[in-house]
């Protein structure tokens, strides 16, 4: 890539440039050739184009996909954290209970 541009890309100034510096009686045939190599080269940038377009596509597929995925997996484990903190609060419960009772048994056999 030199100077910004890519490959044998022409701009709208070279294509004018061209025209121009070529244009004189009796050159319809050089004209005719460099329409036709601007077509070309324009069908190729077109399909070039359409190509990146296809492969942008299919990568933001894949991207859905993979982001959809996560969500799900993000939303499987805050049901698995909601489930665990409430199964940890009620051993803390069960516990405080244990000890509760268990405290005032030893009260009981100390009188």
């Amino acid at each position: 890539m030199c100077c910004g541009r890519q490959g044998g890309s022409l701009s709208p100034r070279d294509l004018t440039h061209r025209s121009r510096n070529r244009r004189s009686p009796g050159d319809d045939t050089e004209d005719e050739d460099d329409s036709e190599s601007v077509i070309e080269d324009l069908r190729g940038r077109l399909a070039e184009t359409e190509a990146r377009l296809e492969r942008a596509r299919a990568r933001e597929a894949e991207l859905s996909r993979r982001l959809e995925e996560m969500r799900r997996f993000v939303s499987v484990m805050e049901i698995l954290e909601s489930y665990l903190k409430r199964r940890f609060h009620e051993q803390q419960e069960r516990v405080a209970c244990l000890f509760s009772s268990l405290a005032a048994r030893m009260k009981g056999l100390k009188r």
